[in-house]
Order: C-alpha cells, then structure tokens, then sequence
C-alpha cells in the first residue's frame, strides 16, 4: 500500500459524500495503490450508515467504528493504528483542509521528508476570537515547550511509516499528536495553504474541548506551568512579606489600623489564592499520570471491516 488517509468522523453526515469524491478525483491521477481509513468517532447522525454504503461499493474504503465518542486525536490514533500505506495523509471531514493539496505534499515527502505538514495562511469562516485564541496558544506552546512545535497547523499533513510507528509506541492516554509527531523528529517541512470555511454541518471543536486539548498540549510537553506555581508562591510570600511590615508599621508608628484585619486578609487572599492554583495545576499532571497508570485502551471498536492490531473489540 502506498498510501492510506486517515478520516476522523465526529457528526459529518453533510460532508462525507463531498469528501469521498474529492479524495477520489485527487488519488486516482497519482496513480498509486490507497486506501481510505474512516473512523466514526460515536456519531449521533447518519454518517455510519454512510460509512457503511461507501465501503460496500469500493473495497479501498475502510471503516472504524468506535464503541462511544473518544474524542478526535485518539479517534486518529485509531485510524494510524489500521493504515498500511507507505505514507499516511491525515485530514478532517469538514473539507476546510483541501484535499487538492495532497499530491504536493506526497511530492514533497518524496524529496526525503518523513513529515509534511500543510501550514495555514488564512483562515476563513471563523470568527476573530477563534483565530486570536488559537495564534496566542501556538505561540505560547512553541515559547515554553523545549521541542519545536509548528505554529498555524492543525493535524492536517502527511507522515511516513516510520512515523506512524514511532507514534504506536507513545501510548499515552491524553494525545497530542501535533506535538507528538514533532518530538519523533526526523526531517519535516511544511506547504502553505488557504483553510476554507467548514462545508457543511457544525464543528465538534467547542471552546471546552479547545482548551482541553491545550491543556493535553501543554502538560505533555512542559513543566512550565509547575514552575510557575513555585515561582508565584515565593512572589506572593514577598509582598506577603510587605505588607506585614506594613501591618507593623501602621500598628506600632500611626495607630492608624484595625485589629486582625489585615493579617486575616493577607492569610485568605495571599497564601489562599496560591495554594488553590498550585494545587490544581499539580492536580492536572496528577490526573494524567493517574490515566496511564491505570493502562485502559485508548479506545473500543464496535465494528470494522478490517482487522485492527492493538485494539480491543466490543
């Protein structure tokens, strides 16, 4: 197999078809021997059953689907878990990420790339606080990360096979692949593109997941925010420092004070407040070592018309 394109599917009844045909009018020129790898990531609409239909009439067409929504980045591990392909292109469903692109960036990993990934000029259909979220977050990541992580990308690239297994062995319960795939290494270079709109539907990327896959990005990749904790309480003991001395300043030279006031604030406010976000960032690590320890599978597959290495079958 020379190629294989990895699909997560997440609600995408409105894009499927689209899609499919697209990939096709772009794959068969290449000429190469492909396959499609869809994965239904709990999808509440139609798109399993047109998963279904697709697979029935084209025998390149793969499907996976999953016991329960497990989310987008482990619903495209399980899509590389299944590949064959020499190369493997991941792509979303919602056709903002072009499918036209592909044969650049298969002709640029064949100039001895094991990674292209498609970098985004613009972005359009999104609304500016999207945009300003998601460039303050790349930036933020690349400054206290100590692996270069591309900015302006998303899962949208080609890997090679050496990749796809370096990724099998990183077992870990909270992916973040982009990240995942930059500290592999190996040589990597990126094609700039034009993100179009969403064609149809509603993404599945809520504010809430957004930032769950910052802070998965975030805590498997720095330990910033630990020394942030640590730096901010020897900040806050400082002007705690202070301001007891302006307590005993005010008690002993102006009398101008009230009793127990000012220590009980300085206590609540001060020490308090830093202890509460020390405790929850600790809590975020602790959350994620507590995952992997306890080894469950990264995900469940209810049906599949191949066999799949490394997962478990409701």
């Amino acid at each position: 197999m020379d190629l294989s394109v990895v699909v997560p599917i997440y609600n995408e009844e409105a894009n499927i078809v689209a899609l499919y045909e697209r990939l096709l009018r772009v794959l068969e020129p290449m000429r190469l021997r492909c396959e499609l790898v869809f994965v239904n990531d709990g999808s509440r609409d139609q798109s399993l059953p047109l998963l279904l239909s697709l697979a029935a009439r084209d025998e390149r067409v793969r499907y996976i689907d999953l016991s329960r929504n497990f989310g987008h980045q482990i619903a495209v591990t399980a899509g590389l878990d299944a590949t064959r392909g020499a190369a493997v292109v991941i792509i979303d469903a919602d056709l903002q990420d072009p499918p036209e692109l592909i044969p650049l960036l298969y002709a640029k990993m064949k100039e001895g790339f094991e990674v292209v990934y498609a970098k985004r000029r613009s972005r359009q259909g999104e609304s500016a606080a999207k945009k300003m979220t998601a460039r303050l977050f790349y930036r933020i990541l690349a400054s206290i990360t100590n692996i270069s992580i591309p900015v302006d990308t998303g899962d949208f690239r080609i890997i090679s096979r050496k990749v796809v297994e370096g990724l099998k062995q990183m077992p870990e319960q909270n992916k973040f692949l982009r990240g995942q795939i930059s500290w592999i290494g190996y040589r990597q270079t990126y094609v700039e593109y034009d993100r179009a709109e969403r064609a149809g539907g509603e993404t599945g990327y809520t504010y809430r997941k957004m930032i769950r896959l910052a802070l998965d990005g975030i805590t498997a990749f720095s330990d910033a925010p630990l020394k942030a904790a640590t730096i901010s309480g020897f900040v806050v003991s400082a002007v705690a420092f202070l301001v007891m001395l302006y307590t005993l300043y005010s008690r002993f030279v102006t009398h101008d004070y009230q009793p127990g006031w000012a220590s009980l604030m300085i206590s609540i406010l001060f020490l308090g407040g830093v202890q509460l976000i020390a405790v929850g960032i600790i809590g975020e690590y602790i959350a994620r070592l507590s995952a992997n320890v306890r080894q469950r599978p990264l995900y469940l597959v209810a049906d599949t018309n191949v066999q799949q290495p490394g997962a478990a079958a409701a």
